[in-house]
C-alpha cells in the first residue's frame, strides 16, 4: 500500500473536492482519498503505483503538484463511508430546504436576492448529491448526472440574469428588505449548523475534515444578500438586490460550468 501526497492549490471548497473524487473514479489502484481544504493538500491511498493519478489531477487545471509517494500500513487508510454518507445527506437536506424556502420568499417579496441565493443553495446540494450518487455506482452513469446537474443549474442562471437585467431596465415595486434580511439571517444560521456539524465530524474522519469549511462562500453570499436588505432599506432602492443578485447568478453559472467539465 502506497500514500501520495498532493498539494492542490486551487482547491478551496468542497465543489474541487467532488471534482476530484469524480476525476479520479474509476481507478482501481485506489483505496481511499483523503481532503484537507483548509491546508490544500490531498492524500491517495493507493495499492500500487499508478502515474495516472497524478495526470488526471492536472488535467483539472487546480494547481495540483505532487509532494510524494511513501509505503504505508492498510489500516492507516481506513474509512467510514456509512458515517460520510450519513453527515452528506443532512448537510444536504438542509441545502435543499433552505432553496425551497428562498425561491419561495424571494418570488413573494420580489427580491433577486434570495432568488439568487436559494440557487447557489441549490448548487451546493447538487454538489453533495452527487458525492453521495458516487458511492457504488458507475463512472458513466455518474457523469451523466453531473452534465445533467450542470445544465439545469446553467439555464436556472441564465433565467435568473435575464430576469436582473429586465428589472434594471424596466419600472419594479421594491423589494420588501424584512423579508430579504429574515430569511438570509435564518439561511445563515443554517448554514452554520451544517458548518457544527462538519466540524463535529472531524475529529472522527480524517476524511470529513475536507468539508470543514464548506459554508464559507454560502455566509459570504448570506452576508451579502441581509447587507443588500439594509441598503434597500436605507436609500430606497431596488439596486442593492439587483446587484446582489447579479453577483450570486455569476457565482452559480461559474459553478455550472465547472461541473459540466466532469462529464467530458
Amino acid at each position: 500500500m502506497f500514500k501520495s501526497v498532493f498539494t492542490v492549490s486551487k482547491m478551496d471548497c468542497p465543489s474541487e473536492e467532488s471534482f476530484i473524487r469524480m476525476k479520479l473514479e474509476g481507478l482501481s489502484a485506489i483505496k481511499s482519498l483523503v481532503f484537507d481544504i483548509e491546508n490544500r493538500k490531498l492524500t491517495v491511498f493507493h495499492s500500487e503505483e499508478n502515474p495516472e493519478i497524478e495526470q488526471r489531477l492536472k488535467e483539472l487545471n487546480l494547481g495540483a503538484e505532487h509532494k510524494e509517494t511513501i509505503p504505508v500500513q492498510q489500516d492507516e487508510f481506513f474509512e467510514n463511508t456509512s458515517e460520510q454518507s450519513k453527515l452528506l445527506w443532512t448537510v444536504l437536506l438542509i441545502n435543499f430546504a433552505f432553496f425551497i424556502i428562498e425561491i419561495t420568499t424571494g418570488l413573494l417579496s420580489g427580491s433577486m436576492g434570495l432568488v439568487a441565493d436559494s440557487l447557489d443553495m441549490l448548487a451546493d446540494a447538487a454538489v453533495y448529491g452527487l458525492s453521495l450518487w458516487a458511492v457504488g455506482t458507475a463512472v458513466t452513469r455518474k457523469k451523466k448526472v453531473a452534465t445533467l446537474s450542470g445544465y439545469f443549474q446553467l439555464a436556472l442562471a441564465g433565467i435568473g440574469l435575464f430576469e436582473v437585467i429586465r428589472r434594471f431596465i424596466g419600472v419594479e415595486e421594491m423589494p420588501d428588505f424584512r423579508i430579504m434580511i429574515g430569511v438570509s439571517f435564518l439561511a445563515l444560521i443554517a448554514n452554520s449548523v451544517c458548518l457544527y456539524l462538519l466540524q463535529k465530524s472531524k475529529s472522527r474522519e480524517a476524511h470529513m475534515k475536507a468539508s470543514m469549511i464548506f459554508t464559507s462562500n454560502d455566509v459570504i453570499i448570506n452576508a451579502g444578500v441581509i447587507v443588500a436588505g439594509i441598503l434597500v432599506l436605507l436609500i430606497n432602492s431596488k439596486y442593492p438586490d439587483l446587484i446582489i443578485g447579479a453577483i450570486i447568478f455569476l457565482i452559480v453559472t461559474k459553478g455550472a460550468f465547472r461541473i459540466l467539465k466532469l462529464g467530458k
